[in-house]
This record gives C-alpha cells, structure tokens and sequence, in this order.
C-alpha cells in the first residue's frame, strides 16, 4: 500500500491536576484526558529516495471542509514540526530507506491546549506503521511516542484516560455518557512551557478531585463528571488572559454544565446535555466575539 490516510484527534482535559515539580523540571501531572470530534488529516504517500532529496516532506493543505475552520496562522512544515520528528524517530529506529510525503489538513487550533502537534505526531505512528508494514504494537508506538512529546503516548492511544507521571503513565477509563461541547478559542496563542513555569504547584489552594471523576466515569455519571471539573493551569493562564473566564462564565449563562479550560488554553470547552443548547451556546459566544473559531461538537466514543 502506497498511500494512507489518518484522522489525528484533539483532545481536551476533563480535569487537570499537577502534583509537583519534580528535581529534573518535569512536572508531575493527574488528568483525565478525552478524545473529541475535532480532527486533523494527515495523507501519507511513499516516494522514491532520490540522492539530494528530502527523506521525509511536509505540506499544508488549506482546503475547507464543511464544520472546520482553519487557522489562520501558518504552520512550520520543516524539522521543527512534530511530524517531521516523529516521522524521522520512526524511519531511523526501522531502518526505512524510501521517503514519505505526508499532506496535513489543519483543523485543530493551533497552540490551544488540545494536543494539536501531538496529536499529529501519534498519527504519524499509525500511519507509517501501516504504509511500511512496521507490525508495531501500541505499546511499541507510546515508548517511542514519548520521546516525542509527554502526550504523544495518550494520542497514540486515544479514547479515555487517566494520565499520571509527566504524561506518559495512561490507565484507560470507560468512556464518559454522551454529551455536546462547546470548544472555542479565543485569537491568541499561549505557551505551555510559559504556563508551567509560572506554576507554583507547592502553593496551589485547589486540586481537582481526579480519583472522583474517575469514579463517576465509571459509573457512567455526567453530573459526577462535570462537577468535578478543574484545571490547576487556569491559575496561571486567566491572570494572562481574562477573556478565558469570561467564555467560561458565558457557556455556564447559556446552559453548560459545567466549562473549562483545556491543557494550558486559552481554549475553553463547555459540556451541555443536548446539541439544541450547546447550538444556541455557540451564537452568544460568537456574538460576543470571544472567540476567534468556535466548535459544536462531541466526545469521540468507542
């Protein structure tokens, strides 16, 4: 097979707790992490290795698909990009002689808190692992994963999860009842290497109750889930950007159970009960211009 094609899912953080930092500077995390219906599509073709040509090319697709918006910033296609370094990591650890042109079709925001690079990146690992008959396991593709990045291993793997260590312990959960999101971001980037290190975890008043979400997950319980909702790296980021409270208090005005922001942000995701509410939801904060893409989407189930 010479060419394949790979959905790559975001992800969001149903809640997020950071524990310490560690003496290396890695902080050690507890989060529960959920795959949603926001997708990138990364297209993977063999090439012939010709001598002086790239081993491994990139390029940006900016054809629109109805329900996704694209980014308006552009994206590095060069050996900066998780692709790129997870596609070279593969091809040197299996000894792959011929080249690869892989197409991205951007839809996630970009910089936002969603895994967006890792997400590609874990995408990148099935994908070269089918074009090139690789026969890797999952468990092969996350301890390569994470010398990518700390949730390359969770994207790899996908679905529901607790995520302890500094990303890459993942214990599976059962998947959360059906619901609709809000996810919107605002038009600004934010640095998760800023936000962690102005992170003060020995000091930080609130810590989400991750263990009792992981139970109410278990007993299929949406109100035990979205109750325990919380992200200790908003006390960082919403000092930065107070635009992030402000769609958090509008998606709880118009009927969300409960909003937060996702990973570092700025990216806010409301949980509502039905599509109707989350729809209307989706108007106010478009109104408003709190948000620069804005999705009506849902958890990806099993």
């Amino acid at each position: 097979m010479d060419l394949i094609t790979r959905k790559a899912y975001a992800k969001i953080n149903l809640g997020l707790d950071v524990i310490r930092r560690r003496p290396d500077g890695y902080h050690e995390v507890k989060m529960i992490m959920q795959t949603v219906g926001i997708y990138d599509i990364l297209t993977f073709r063999k090439k012939e290795q010709l001598e002086g040509s790239p081993q491994i090319s990139i390029a940006l697709e900016s054809k629109e698909k109805e329900g996704m918006a694209f980014p308006k910033e552009e994206l590095p296609c060069d050996k900066s990009n998780l692709i790129y370094k997870a596609a070279a990591l593969i091809m040197e650890t299996y000894d792959i002689k011929e080249g690869v042109e892989i197409t991205l079709q951007k839809n996630i925001p970009i910089a936002a808190g969603m895994a967006g690079g890792s997400t590609d990146a874990a995408a990148v690992f099935h994908g070269l692992n089918e074009l090139f008959a690789l026969s890797m396991s999952l468990e092969d593709m996350k301890e390569l994963g994470v010398k990518i990045g700390a949730d390359v291993p969770y994207c790899i793997m996908g679905g529901t999860a607790l995520s302890e260590g500094i990303g890459e312990m993942l214990t599976p959960l059962p998947a959360p009842p059906e619901a609709h999101l809000l996810i919107a971001k605002p038009d600004i980037n934010v640095s998760t290497k800023f936000v962690y290190e102005n992170l003060h975890a020995d000091t930080l008043q609130f810590h989400p109750d991750i263990d009792g979400m992981a139970e109410a997950l278990k007993a299929g319980n949406l109100a035990g889930i979205t109750e325990r909702m919380g992200n200790v790296l908003e006390t960082v980021t919403v000092k930065e950007y107070p635009v992030i409270n402000q769609m958090k208090e509008e998606m709880i005005k118009n009927g969300a159970r409960n909003a937060l922001m996702s990973g570092s942000g700025p990216t806010v995701f409301g949980i509502y009960e039905n599509r109707e509410t989350a729809e209307r939801a989706y108007e106010a904060v478009k109104e408003l211009g709190l948000a620069g893409q804005i999705f009506v989407t849902g958890f990806v189930l099993p």
